[in-house]
């Protein structure tokens, strides 16, 4: 009996535990200015949340790869990450790229991602994606039991594939 009784105070104990864990949740993230996103992931990093990837990030929302600490990045088989290379207007008004901001943004990505973007011809004005068995073997898998906080209200859906295609160059930020 006082086997259960430990037993059960253990299991409540590690729930309780659980429960209590500050994390941001990421989905359905298109990105938008570099420096919003750089100022944010400050924020989040000195926090100590854990960040849940469980949709997609894409954009300048892939800053928290280098913001964060991996051990406190995990994704969801649902996450996914669009890279492209930064942009600012140009004089006619169209996406011109900048390849300055670019540079400063590859190297805002650890290694193992900027080795996985170099493999892929680098940051262009084309989205990659990274997601899948991929992105699963790069980051630890999250465990949805955590409550999670999103960090942009949303009740969309998870894109499909062919929305993520068609997204190509309209997330240029």
């Amino acid at each position: 009996m006082k086997f259960l009784t430990g037993l059960l105070a253990a299991v409540l104990l590690f729930a309780g535990m659980g429960a209590s864990r500050a994390v941001v949740r990421i989905a359905d993230d298109r990105g938008g200015r570099i420096g919003t996103y750089v100022d944010r992931y400050q924020d989040l990093r000195q926090s100590g949340e854990t960040v849940i990837i469980d949709g997609l990030c894409a954009s300048a929302c892939t800053i928290v790869l280098g913001a964060i600490p991996r051990d406190r990045i995990c994704v969801t088989s649902h996450a996914t990450l669009g890279f492209h290379a930064a942009w600012d207007f140009g004089s006619n008004g169209r996406a011109v790229t900048n390849p300055e901001a670019t540079q400063m943004l590859y190297a805002m990505y650890p290694s193992h991602v900027r080795r996985w973007i170099s493999q892929r011809g680098g940051l262009t004005p084309h989205m990659i994606f990274l997601r899948g068995r991929q992105l699963q073997a790069m980051y630890k898998p999250c465990y949805m039991d955590v409550q999670a906080a999103p960090s942009r209200p949303s009740r969309r859906a998870l894109p499909q594939a062919d929305e993520l295609e068609s997204a190509r160059g309209q997330l240029l930020h």
